[in-house]
């Protein structure tokens, strides 16, 4: 696949970008199909813009505190991905909740990872919220967005068994992990033309998916 047949992809982010790296080590391997022509932070300084300047890659930031509010720095956003012009946006761990019309501009064509076995504990803290309700799995799923916060139908999910007097820290660890996994594998899917979004459902491979792809933890040996 040569790079003008990939998908040029856009990655927003707020933070250390430990996601974005996994995925810019597929697509510098060429097993995304993707090109990512752009990162985006709504925070300066952060470690997701350092990786993107080493890989060659723009980095950009839509600050949102200096942006005058949230509908102006929406806006602001939204110029710079029309800039851009991506066929497929990623959000790495960003932070900011996407308005409506900027979602509704990239219906479809918009991913995010959500360190939740989503329905289950949409929005902050999803360890901690596990952890305290005593829950035996917990996990992370790659959705489309929608307008509604973590609630675009599912793509993949990656589980893990709570382990008896398991931390937030290690908890995430090995969430984390599996997003490395999963959230690339969705990027591929949807590049080689293989997962849509139709009808309000994930469909892959031309079938409706009733529930996301299950991806169990590896168990030690």
């Amino acid at each position: 696949m040569t790079s003008a047949s990939r998908l040029p992809t856009v990655v927003l982010v707020s933070g250390s970008g430990t996601n974005l790296q996994a995925i810019l080590d597929h697509a510098q391997r060429g097993s995304l199909g993707i090109t990512v022509t752009g990162v985006v932070s709504d925070r300066p300084g952060v470690m997701a813009l350092e990786r993107a300047k080493r890989a060659g890659i723009p980095a950009l930031t839509v600050d949102h505190a200096q942006s005058g509010g949230s509908t102006a720095f929406q806006r602001q956003l939204g110029a710079v991905l029309a800039e851009l012009k991506p066929e497929l946006i990623v959000l790495a761990g960003f932070m900011r909740i996407l308005n409506t019309e900027l979602v509704s501009s990239w219906a479809g064509r918009m991913l995010n990872v959500h360190p939740s076995l989503l329905p289950k504990y949409p929005g902050l803290h999803t360890y901690r919220r596990a952890l305290e309700a005593g829950e035996k799995v917990h996990g992370s799923t790659v959705h489309f967005v929608i307008p509604e916060l973590d609630a675009g139908p599912g793509i993949l999910q990656y589980r893990v068994n709570i382990r008896p007097a398991e931390s937030e820290q290690s908890l995430r660890a090995r969430v984390q992990q599996g997003e490395y996994l999963i959230f690339p594998r969705a990027i591929a899917w949807f590049a080689a033309g293989r997962l849509a979004l139709k009808d309000g459902s994930t469909w892959l491979d031309g079938e409706r998916l009733n529930a996301p792809v299950v991806v169990e933890e590896a168990q030690p040996v």
